[in-house]
């Protein structure tokens, strides 16, 4: 039996220095007085001198109070840190042992502190919050001075600096200063949209990592358990802990059994560190429960605690870099080249042009005349035409693509934070469509995780009434499920009749059924017996067992509960209801594993419970020494019972398995439970046709898939569908079988055992409610409900970023081609360019801002999860059928803006300036429409759902009313004149034409082989 407190240590009643025995109602109020004193004086971190109370002369008992205003005078943080640092025992004996430490904080071990809000926060203020020191996060200005060092913003406000200057010397600064100006600010509102989406970007991860990080711990106050978060922890807590739960904080081992921690988070070393009161009662914070159950008292919290100390150092890498947004910077990197390219074309083309007199300036004369021409007008041409060529080049480099996709990553975040998704990696958004397999757990995930005994067989016959089980037998089958679990039953509220159950859902369905069936008294039990040894459930073992004795007569029982066929084998005969035992033979051992076959085949998880009394003469008088499997009897048990528990499955679970089947993902259900209950809920769920033969490879037995050789393994993994009696290691071997093969792997997974699955993984997705702390930590997406219809939801909005993606760079790529071509050939031609540097800037503000924006909202759609899984690794970001449309669309633009840049004048029979606001306003309608179009790659009807995107026909809208702002009213900075309604609807009518060509060009028929692999 584990020791609650050190044996030689003496228990030391924290007293208060008052003489006389109060009446109550003075007792209160004295009460009432001190704790308010004791608050202020902590919260203030002021220290007051001793005050003697004044005695009313109505009570001459009370001559003198002598009164500590600080709370738990008798310890403090810096002795306690002290002790779970250093591991001090020393310190801890001084102290009066775990019981003198119990003692001094204040603390009940049954029942915990008292959980007031007072007494909350008098033990924060006194031992500090279980909270970190992270690293302040980045400022909005600091975003705004990071951007301003791009070198493509500093080359264009250097040349917003050449034509503030040149400006004012050619018109004066009246005047002069326009265009320069307006570079100015249009530079600065494009970093400033940048600047405002990544600050929101870090603030969004920001939020994300204190939501995943605060989980909510078991913690006993004023007698009763309840879930409460981690950061809310106090020291005095009395913290449960079980299989899979990070330590919360530094503390004390109070009580448990066979408790080991993984400490190689702070030591590195790899072995399990066994916890007890008599030796090591130490437990720290960060550090993992591997195996067996506790209690713990709180020492020590937040920065106070070593692990503190070392989160404080580590802030989270929100700049990561996903594999799409890598791709994209080649990308563009690729587009930087081509256009830099193409303006030292420009420049070679206008220097050849001006120095053999081919140009002219603005009064019609001819530039360059040799040795007669003037320095200071060479200078201007030569800044002129430096500044051309930098135009074309700086302006057509896609800085927006990586914003962008950000911008894209980030919203689908929320979108999936609502969709029950918390994204902790941000690549797992994009990978996520590539998914190609879904290993998916059981229970919680298909199911709900709404556990209930509805069957239980004592010996070879059905029991619904425990009224016919005979006392003695009854008595053995309270015993064991009352001692031979991690659960506990307690009342709900203070003076509550009902009964509320801790533990795992299986354990509290068995409690839950013990008392309301079998009207089992749990804490008279316990009482009633010592408890020997435990060996606590795991799943490995899949089974638990106690050893026990009995404090009546004195005999020792042993129980053993866990999967029934695992049970079964540990039995050499079984009980009936009169409480006889009978020797099972093989023909009865056939019965009971047909028994345990059909309620496995009703989707049944089925449990078995055995006992063996351990004779007088065997009495095992060494418990307590040597290996714990040893301790406890192990065969020739007596089977007592089996228990059937259901657990629906959940609604729309069907439907979701089959939208990832109908969008070439498989579905691999892998499950702890035996073969037939994993086929049945399987089939359920239409993982498992039902049709499919009983003996057809896909489905197995972890030990089975084990066992195979690895070139088996590889050709029979393909076929499995469900994997049944899996252990965490066999979960592991398909994860990696399957990625090897080359699917793209999804796991799901909630406890720790499951790390290695979720990190081998290509995606791991952790249960948001099952889930361990450990669990949670090794996965890239959080489940939030537990459902496996999130997880098809989560599928779509990966598809859904790749396909958004691509949109952007459609339409991004139109502008860019366009752009280039147009200014080139008016600059060789004509050495006057369409689009200035402003100009530019403002198109590529609305594709960069607003367009993104538009595309990057689109939500999944049905046609997406009808295609199959993208490849980010082989398939190219600009695929034969974007770049279709991708030049059609631009060679439109090029031809209509050159027959305006070349006959504008003529054919609208407009000045030169209103030719040119004209050009303008059809290019950036063209970009308008052009988004429309940019809503499918593939199909036709471009306006499939596009009411239904309000936030999309609402920018579109803001883009014209912009453009109209532009144009009308801000004449002077944009360099643009007013046009009529005829010209406004001539250029809308040019823009809109891209729809229809955009329906018929999709009706060409091309390859799905890419030939342009070298911008992937």
């Amino acid at each position: 039996m584990s020791n609650i407190l050190h044996p030689n240590l003496n228990f030391k009643e924290p007293t208060l220095d008052v003489l006389g025995r109060p009446n109550k109602r003075w007792s209160s109020a004295f009460a009432a007085i001190y704790s308010a004193r004791a608050l202020y004086s902590l919260l203030n971190q002021k220290k007051e001198k001793r005050r003697k109370l004044p005695v009313p002369s109505s009570s001459p008992s009370y001559v003198v109070l002598n009164v500590k205003p600080e709370a738990f005078s008798s310890i403090d943080r810096t002795t306690l840190t002290a002790i779970a640092k250093e591991k001090n025992l020393d310190l801890l004996l001084q102290l009066g042992g775990i019981e003198g430490v119990v003692g001094a904080l204040e603390t009940d071990i049954k029942n915990g502190i008292g959980g007031a809000v007072q007494d909350v926060a008098l033990r924060r203020a006194a031992f500090g919050s279980n909270t970190y020191q992270r690293p302040r996060a980045k400022s909005l200005i600091q975003f705004l001075v990071k951007a301003s060092k791009n070198h493509t913003v500093t080359l264009l406000l250097l040349f917003a600096v050449l034509s503030l200057g040149f400006g004012i010397k050619e018109h004066g600064l009246k005047e002069g200063w326009y265009d320069g100006g307006s570079i100015f600010v249009a530079v600065i509102l494009a970093i400033s949209v940048s600047d405002v989406s990544n600050f929101r970007q870090n603030r969004l991860f920001e939020t994300l990592s204190k939501v995943s990080s605060n989980i909510n711990v078991e913690v006993i106050r004023d007698g009763h358990r309840q879930q409460i978060p981690i950061f809310e922890l106090v020291v005095g807590d009395v913290v449960c802990l079980l299989i899979g739960d990070q330590v919360p904080a530094d503390g004390l081992f109070l009580d448990g059994h066979s408790l080991k921690v993984d400490e190689s988070c702070l030591t590195g070393e790899s072995e399990h560190v066994e916890i007890n009161s008599r030796h090591n009662p130490f437990l720290f914070s960060g550090t993992k429960v591997v195996d067996g159950y506790a209690q713990m008292l709180v020492i020590s919290v937040g920065m106070n605690t070593t692990w503190g100390e070392l989160m404080s150092t580590i802030s989270r890498d929100i700049n990561e870099q996903t594999p799409l947004q890598a791709r994209l910077n080649k990308l563009t990197s690729s587009i930087r080249k081509a256009a830099l390219a193409v303006a030292f074309l420009v420049v070679v083309a206008l220097l050849v042009r001006y120095f053999t007199g081919n140009t002219e300036n603005g009064k019609g004369n001819q530039e360059f005349n040799g040795s007669s021409t003037k320095v200071d007008d060479m200078v201007n041409s030569m800044v002129r035409i430096i500044a051309t060529a930098a135009t074309i080049g700086l302006v057509a480099i896609p800085e927006g693509l990586p914003l962008a996709v950000a911008f894209i990553l980030s919203y689908s975040m929320n979108r999936m934070m609502a969709d029950q998704a918390m994204v902790r990696k941000l690549s797992a958004c994009e990978t996520m469509g590539s998914a190609t397999t879904i290993c998916t757990d059981k229970t919680g995930t298909l199911t709900l995780n709404q556990m209930k005994v509805t069957k239980f067989w004592l010996g070879k016959s059905h029991v619904d009434d425990s009224s016919s089980i005979s006392k003695n037998l009854l008595n053995l089958i309270r015993q064991g499920i009352a001692l031979n679990t991690s659960g506990s039953n307690y009342r709900a509220t203070s003076g509550s009749t009902l009964l509320d159950f801790s533990g795992s859902p299986t354990e509290k369905a068995i409690l839950s059924w013990a008392v309301q069936e079998l009207d089992m008294k749990m804490e008279t039990l316990k009482k009633n017996c010592t408890i020997l040894h435990v060996e606590a459930f795991n799943s490995e073992k899949k089974r638990s067992g106690i050893s026990i004795r009995s404090k009546t007569d004195n005999t020792i029982h042993v129980h053993w509960k866990g999967a029934a066929e695992i049970i079964l084998a540990m039995c050499s005969s079984y009980y009936d209801a009169s409480g006889s035992t009978n020797d099972m033979d093989d023909d009865e051992r056939t019965i009971f594993e047909q028994t345990i076959e059909g309620m496995a085949a009703s989707s049944l998880r089925c449990l078995a419970l055995a006992h063996i009394q351990i004779p007088d003469d065997q009495e095992e008088h060494d418990i307590g020494v040597g290996p714990p499997q040893k301790l406890i009897k192990e065969d020739s048990l007596s089977l007592i019972g089996l228990v059937g528990i259901k657990d629906p499955c959940r609604p729309g679970v069907r439907k979701a398995v089959e939208d990832c089947q109908s969008a070439g993902v498989s579905v691999r259900m892998i499950t702890s439970d035996n073969v037939f209950t994993a086929r049945a809920i399987a089939t359920e769920c239409r993982i498992l046709r039902s049709d499919q033969d009983m003996n057809d490879e896909s489905v197995v037995e972890g030990e089975v898939f084990r066992n195979y050789t690895q070139d088996e393994r590889m050709e029979k993994v393909d076929k499995i569908r469900v994997m049944a009696r899996s252990s965490p290691f066999d979960k592991l071997l398909m994860v990696q079988c399957l990625k090897q093969k080359g699917h793209v792997v999804v796991v799901t997974g909630d406890g720790t055992n499951d790390a290695p699955s979720l990190k081998e993984a290509d995606i791991g997705l952790c249960m948001g409610i099952q889930g361990t702390k450990v669990a949670k930590e090794s996965s890239d997406i959080i489940i939030l409900d537990d459902s496996f219809a999130s997880i098809a939801t989560v599928l779509g909005w990966g598809r859904c970023v790749f396909n958004n993606i691509q949109k952007i760079i459609q339409l991004k790529l139109t502008v860019i081609i366009a752009a280039l071509v147009i200014n080139f050939v008016a600059a060789v031609s004509d050495h006057e360019i369409p689009f200035t540097v402003l100009k530019l800037l403002w198109v590529n503000l609305i594709m960069d801002s607003l367009g993104a924006l538009a595309l990057a909202i689109e939500q999944p759609t049905k046609d997406l999860m009808e295609k199959p899984p993208v490849s980010l690794s082989t398939q190219p970001l600009i695929t034969n059928i974007m770049w279709r449309n991708i030049l059609v669309q631009a060679l439109y633009q090029i031809v209509v803006i050159l027959i305006l840049q070349f006959s504008g004048e003529s054919i609208l029979g407009v000045k030169k300036k209103v030719k040119d606001t004209m050009i303008l306003n059809t290019s950036v309608l063209c970009q308008v429409f052009n988004q429309v179009n940019a809503r499918k790659l593939e199909k036709k009807n471009v306006f499939k759902g596009m009411h239904k995107n309000k936030l999309f026909l609402g920018i579109i809208g803001i883009t014209i009313i912009l453009e109209a702002v532009v144009v009308e009213s801000l004449s002077k900075f944009a360099d643009t004149e007013k046009l009529s309604l005829v010209q406004w609807g001539a250029c809308m009518g040019i823009a809109v034409l891209s729809l229809p060509i955009g329906w018929v060009v999709k009706c060409i028929h091309v390859q799905d082989k890419p030939f342009l692999n070298c911008l992937n």
